[in-house]
């Protein structure tokens, strides 16, 4: 029954993938219908390098409800503007005190409703609108929809392009931020397949001359470095084919895949090595199936979720709130994994006090302690101080928030091989009982009682 109930859940991410449409396009297509907002983003945080380009196109007819008996609309009072992208709290504060921020001192007005209808004087003629960033306005910007007459609403339909250029004069898609990354990830790429080879030359030289050192949890940490290595793979083609393109041009639905079952594995893999699944025992208890079976899916969830918002466009209202709860919703996730490690902590901390080879469970104790450290530490970084070096950096710096990313998943990785390496002398799963004494094994025991 667990069965056919896990693989429906994973036919269903699979269609859910399969029907999203491709996104993470720097040529976005928005539609806004009957949007009563004071503020409608359209593009976020896109890095303008000097002499940047913003071109926009506005089918005609667009469309202005008010409520019936109104005086006529102030087409000037509604229109489009960018923003410096660390301008937003300015703009709310604004926004709350009911004024108008067409005409605020952190924004570049760009054209108004006023200007559409003077320019579209003819049925069906769509507005065309482009603009250049002067050299001392390079920045990263936000691009926003602003409606600043009550008791209204708009439609409309809007190509926008954002670009900067390549040598030669070719329009480079890529935010100012983002330019280096086809070729970090590509080289990442290389790094994980060499992890990925090195390991399986470790799998295979300890299978011959170490018959049974290798477990079944070593070839899920195989199966596991060789997702990442898809991910970043298709990483590397989609921003490359966003930047010539300005859209994914399907490589995105490929990396939501590999990324999916790579986050899904990467869950597993830790929750069974934090229990001791395969180097303490041949099998999980209730407690931890639990929290494969309820986290897992949770975390599958979030990020099916986070696709088809992305697919929906950010003009979607609701769409900031949404992408910050999945966000945390993934941050709450990567918590509860670490749990299980808790208990196996536990475990062999009552282990060490209450049987006779105190020596033998106090190993295994350090080893488990140190992982639970590694994953929280893992998880803080990743999760929280990337996603702070992203907001922080300056706008054709970000690209150093994804290096440290990759860096620190390296890192992960290789300690974690390390650590529990196939090798029967591994001298975190056998210890000299001569090289701890008593006093050292108590002050341990305690140690473990905080975690």
């Amino acid at each position: 029954m667990r069965a056919s109930r896990g693989g429906a859940f994973v036919a269903l991410a699979l269609a859910l993938l399969a029907i999203a449409t491709p996104t993470h396009a720097l040529i976005t297509n928005e539609g806004v219908e009957k949007d009563g907002r004071p503020k409608i983003p359209i593009a976020l945080d896109f890095g303008f390098d000097p002499q940047g380009g913003i071109d926009i196109k506005i089918k005609n007819p667009v469309h202005i409800y008010t409520t019936e008996g109104a005086e006529p609309v102030d087409r000037t009072q509604m229109g489009f503007l960018i923003s410096f992208a660390k301008a937003d709290a300015e703009l709310e504060d604004e926004l709350a005190k009911g004024t108008c921020i067409l005409d605020s001192q952190y924004v570049k007005k760009l054209f108004t409703m006023q200007d559409i209808a003077d320019q579209t004087t003819e049925e069906g003629q769509d507005f065309v609108y482009s603009n250049t960033i002067a050299k001392d306005m390079a920045g990263q910007y936000s691009l926003y929809f602003v409606n600043c007459v009550e008791h209204s609403a708009v439609s409309f339909d809007i190509t926008v392009e954002l670009y900067n250029h390549m040598e030669g004069g070719k329009k480079d898609y890529l935010s100012a931020g983002e330019k280096p990354l086809p070729t970090l990830y590509f080289l990442c790429f290389c790094a994980f397949v060499a992890m990925g080879c090195a390991w399986a030359w470790n799998l295979h030289t300890s299978r011959n001359t170490q018959p049974g050192s290798v477990q079944k949890i070593h070839l899920l940490m195989l199966l596991l470095v060789m997702m990442k290595a898809l991910t970043v793979l298709c990483q590397a083609l989609m921003f490359h084919s966003r930047r010539v393109k300005g859209d994914a041009d399907g490589w995105n639905i490929a990396y939501y895949f590999f990324t999916s079952v790579r986050g899904l594995m990467l869950f597993t893999v830790v929750v069974l090595i934090g229990t001791g699944w395969s180097f303490l025992k041949p099998f999980l208890n209730e407690r931890e199936k639990n929290v494969l079976m309820i986290v897992i899916p949770m975390q599958v969830f979030a990020n099916i979720a986070t696709i088809v918002l992305d697919d929906n466009g950010v003009a979607l209202a609701g769409w900031l709130e949404w992408r910050d709860l999945f966000h945390l919703l993934d941050i709450a996730c990567c918590c509860a994994i670490l749990f299980p490690i808790v208990w196996s902590i536990k475990h062999l901390r009552e282990a060490a006090l209450t049987d006779g080879k105190k020596v033998r469970n106090m190993n295994k104790l350090i080893l488990f302690r140190q992982f639970y450290v590694m994953v929280v530490a893992y998880i803080y970084f990743t999760r929280i101080i990337v996603y702070l070096l992203k907001q922080t950096m300056a706008y054709n710096m970000t690209w150093l928030a994804d290096l440290a990313s990759e860096a620190a998943t390296m890192c992960f990785y290789c300690v974690t091989g390390y650590m529990f390496r196939p090798i029967p002398d591994n001298p975190y799963l056998h210890l000299n009982e001569d090289e701890l004494d008593e006093e050292s094994i108590e002050m341990y025991v305690e140690e473990g009682r905080s975690v």
